[in-house]
């Protein structure tokens, strides 16, 4: 093939690509738009916070019109994007869809709370549009190389926003601890993604299931060289991807980074970074095992990676709980809750693994082990779903509160109930959601997560270890959100307090009401999310 040929195919691929690439582009319009916003002084009649708005709302519309499209046609599985970089499928779809709605609400939340102001607002919003682009390609990564810079686009604007509030040392303490921690991991990654490049001869992930396939069959045993070498490579690869999931013991930059950041940005990262790692995650582990579930060479690396997932996700969950506890921070708090709720859904990626990789005399159809790994993958996302409205419900509240008291302490939720009993009760709400308890959808997401990690214990025995800490851990948590409870409800309103006002008629009032309602429906009526997570994870395991 000569350069003019080359040349002419990219031109074509990239014509093709560009139309399933229109919700990403319509990110980058509007980041350019913000820039040319803030340049011209345009800023000052033209929020930047409308300009973010308008551009979101056009890239979320290209998506569900993306989203019908797979709907009408469910004999659609993927198409490669930009040569194969990234990829078009309905899991991709479904997590821009996620993304965007997510941004959204963030975006909305940023304009009642007041943060930015009007000067700063066009450098924020450049900055979390640009951080949720970065998510966007995570969740489409279909090439190391991608998988790196999608990461990357996501973590640099992140810093910069949790350092953004200017003139706070804790603010810039944080945003510094972040940087560092990062830089580090990103390191460990891109050494990982240079492994597994140099060992496979490929770094295009469809590519890598038929490689480890070859890979397997000329080293197969633990005790070679190239086989632990590979093992180290995913390892490594799996570090950037549990820095991203603050999971233990990668979790070190997320109480200081929730605690300096402001609360909308806290709750853009508790949420966010957490759909698109977990995405990528999925990704990574199923271009492992490939088509092979349970009869590839290197089964016995994969089981063990499962195994190690969950015994992380375990040891993570348990942590986060506990450290949990002692917090008199609101925001550190909710840093180590959302520390315990990735262990949690980290368990379903665990037991997907263990499921798809059990040894082959275990008499099980591979049949049925997909369909087991599939429902795996349905409760992660249905999870994830309720995840956005319970945990965005409380930190939108924290916000509200701290507009008010000028304060983030647990102690200065006394007798909130009494000044403005609809964010005491949507904060009950959200935080009995995130403990699993019924009727709140966080009981039946944990019961999703679980179910998959009991169908892995009948496989492997480390998996009964992982449910049954899982579920002591949902037990323990209640204890630390009783607590702020407790002081929410039961704690008389200290002498001079500063007056809480969010009645239900204002901005704020709607907005945590509009936030907290989906959190009781989706306990109650659970097939329409269901169906949707149960129809994208039959398609990813088709693809």
């Amino acid at each position: 093939m000569n350069f003019a040929e080359l040349i002419e195919r990219l031109t074509e691929n990239t014509q093709n690509s560009l139309p399933l690439f229109s919700p990403e582009l319509c990110l980058v319009v509007t980041i350019v738009a913000l820039l040319f916003v803030r340049l011209l002084g345009i800023d000052r009649h033209l929020p930047g916070s409308i300009v973010a708005i308008i551009g979101t709302v056009a890239g979320l519309a290209l998506a569900a019109l993306q989203w019908r499209d797979f709907h009408a046609d469910d004999t659609v599985t993927s198409v490669p994007l930009f040569t194969g970089l990234l990829v078009y499928d309905p899991f991709t779809v479904f997590f821009r869809v996620f993304l965007l709605l997510f941004l959204l609400f963030v975006e909305y939340l940023t304009m009642i709370s007041g943060i930015p102001d009007q000067e700063d607002a066009p450098d924020f919003y450049v900055l979390l549009l640009g951080s949720t682009l970065g998510m966007s390609l995570m969740v489409s990564a279909n090439h190391l190389l991608m998988v790196f810079l999608a990461v990357e686009m996501t973590s640099v604007p992140s810093y910069a926003m949790v350092g953004f509030l200017k003139g706070r040392r804790l603010s810039s303490e944080a945003s510094l601890k972040y940087v560092v921690y990062g830089a580090g991991a990103a390191g460990v990654m891109l050494y990982g993604i240079s492994l597994l490049a140099g060992l496979l001869g490929t770094a295009h992930l469809p590519a890598m299931g038929a490689a480890l396939v070859e890979f397997g069959r000329q080293h197969s045993s633990f005790g070679d060289p190239a086989v632990r070498t590979l093992a180290f490579g995913i390892l490594m690869v799996l570090v950037g991807v549990a820095f991203k999931l603050s999971a233990f013991p990668f979790h070190f930059w997320c109480p200081d980074a929730f605690e300096g950041a402001p609360a909308e940005v806290g709750g853009f990262l508790s949420v966010a970074s957490k759909g698109a790692a977990f995405a990528l995650l999925v990704r990574f582990c199923l271009a492992l095992v490939g088509k092979t579930a349970g009869d590839s060479p290197l089964s016995h690396l994969y089981l063990n990676v499962g195994v190690g997932l969950g015994v992380m996700a375990a040891v993570t969950t348990t942590f986060g709980n506990l450290a949990a506890y002692t917090q008199k921070n609101i925001k550190r708090l909710m840093a180590y809750s959302t520390i315990a709720h990735a262990g949690y859904m980290l368990m379903a990626v665990a037991a997907m693994m263990v499921i798809l990789n059990a040894p082959a005399g275990d008499g099980t159809l591979v049949t049925a082990r997909t369909a087991s790994a599939v429902s795996c993958i349905q409760g992660l996302l249905y999870y994830l779903v309720v995840y956005f409205f319970m945990n965005l419900s409380v930190f939108a509240i924290v916000a509200l509160v701290r507009n008010q008291t000028y304060s983030e302490e647990i102690a200065d939720y006394a007798g909130l109930v009494k000044q403005s009993p609809l964010l005491a009760v949507c904060l009950l709400v959200s935080m009995f959601s995130l403990v699993g308890m019924p009727p709140m959808g966080g009981f039946v997401g944990k019961f999703m997560v679980f179910y998959g990690v009991l169908e892995a214990a009948q496989l492997h025995p480390v998996m009964w270890v992982v449910f049954v800490v899982g579920l002591l851990n949902t037990a323990f948590s209640l204890f630390y959100y009783l607590r702020v409870l407790r002081n929410v409800f039961i704690s008389p309103l200290p002498e001079g307090a500063r007056p809480v006002d969010v009645p239900l008629a204002s901005d704020g009032g709607r907005y945590i009401l509009f936030l907290t309602l989906p959190v009781l429906v989706l306990g109650i009526f659970v097939d329409p999310i269901s169906g949707v997570a149960r129809d994208v994870a039959t398609w990813l395991f088709r693809g």
